[in-house]
């Protein structure tokens, strides 16, 4: 996956140099699969749901995809409904449902859920009951990878989709959702993932599309977009990349580890996914951080890109036992596949400049 229309560049002591991008939980740049799939599907004029051979051009595209995306989840034979994203997709599966959840879950989850399922200190969520719960495969924030009991009702894929080998058909769960911009695809698309033959009410009602469970017209260009992602996601994941990114990750980490002594390296136990850095530092305001970061040339996050901004602590760190000192100190340094080491060591340099700033004050 190609992360060049992110090199631009920004002004720093008279010298040009590549802003680096270290956001990628949040959205990926578009990969060039995505952008040529797109490009060729905006020439295809006729409606999804029309017979004619214009109609018949943009279903083989959606239908395409679909297989794309399907085989990319290793769930062939499970029924795949495109959605207008994650967040979409979820309340699909959730809603009037009331399942057990946990506080670590995303507010698309936690919106339809109750948090009752307990975290421990390392961030792994235990289930009793499989058939009445929701339970994510990875944390955004932290990168803690959960182990999915056989029978769960519902997971968010999100997040491991394209970074971790996994097969729905091998999970034993009913139902998951992904979205196609955390993984090399555009924004505003998603899918919900189920075993054939689930009973589900649609939300959305009208024309029928999408086998019934989701009307309106779909966004052609954005699940074309997808299922070329999703397909060049499944290679990338098989040729190895993201061992690659485990491997500059964990050099950031150390050295960021051998000098912050006032920071915690959240979830640094715990199997995480490969490409996610989270450090809370207690007193040091994740905020500050970003901005400190941002006009260094430098874009990372305060946790979720959905409470980014909202200027409060994470209650992903809260539910794992932190207190808010240190969950409000919490930034998230997330790679991707086109980082380099010379971008993290960048982003060490920097950080720790003004690390050994804030500690001198805190002395």
């Amino acid at each position: 996956m190609s992360g060049q229309c992110f090199e631009y560049f920004w002004q720093d002591e008279s010298m040009m140099r590549p802003r680096v991008y270290l956001d990628h939980n949040a959205t990926t740049p578009l990969c060039d699969a995505a952008r040529a799939a797109m490009y060729a599907a905006m020439d295809v004029v006729g409606n999804p749901s029309s017979v004619h051979a214009e109609g018949r051009a943009a279903r083989a595209l959606i239908e395409r995809a679909r297989a794309q995306v399907a085989a990319a989840l290793g769930a062939d034979g499970a029924e795949i409904v495109f959605t207008s994203g994650a967040t979409e997709a979820a309340s699909l599966a959730l809603a009037g449902r009331n399942l057990a959840g946990a506080a670590v879950e995303h507010d698309a989850v936690r919106a339809w859920t109750r948090d009752s399922l307990a975290v421990d200190a390392s961030g792994r969520v235990a289930v009793s009951d499989p058939a009445s719960a929701t339970l994510q495969l990875a944390n955004s924030e932290t990168g803690v990878v959960q182990d999915l009991p056989e029978g769960l009702a519902v997971s968010d894929l999100t997040q491991g989709f394209g970074k971790l080998p996994f097969a729905f058909n091998w999970l034993g769960i009913e139902m998951g959702f992904v979205s196609a911009h955390k993984m090399g695809g555009p924004k505003g698309v998603g899918a919900l993932v189920m075993r054939r033959g689930t009973d589900l009410a649609a939300q959305l009602r009208g024309g029928g599309q999408e086998m019934g469970r989701r009307a309106g017209t779909e966004n052609l260009v954005g699940i074309a977009g997808f299922g070329a992602a999703a397909e060049a996601a499944a290679k990338a994941l098989a040729d190895g990349v993201w061992n690659s990114v485990s491997v500059i990750r964990n050099i950031l980490e150390q050295a960021l580890d051998a000098e912050a002594s006032k920071t915690i390296f959240v979830g640094k136990d715990a199997q995480r996914l490969p490409n996610t850095l989270c450090l809370a530092t207690p007193g040091w305001k994740a905020e500050t951080q970003v901005m400190q970061m941002d006009l260094a040339g430098f874009a990372i996050s305060a946790g979720s890109a959905c409470s980014s901004g909202k200027l409060r602590a994470s209650g992903v760190l809260q539910a794992m036992g932190y207190d808010a000192s240190v969950a409000s100190g919490a930034i998230r340094v997330s790679l991707g596949p086109d980082t380099r080491e010379e971008d993290v060591l960048r982003f060490a340099e920097a950080w720790l400049k003004d690390y050994r700033r804030f500690a001198a004050r805190a002395a």
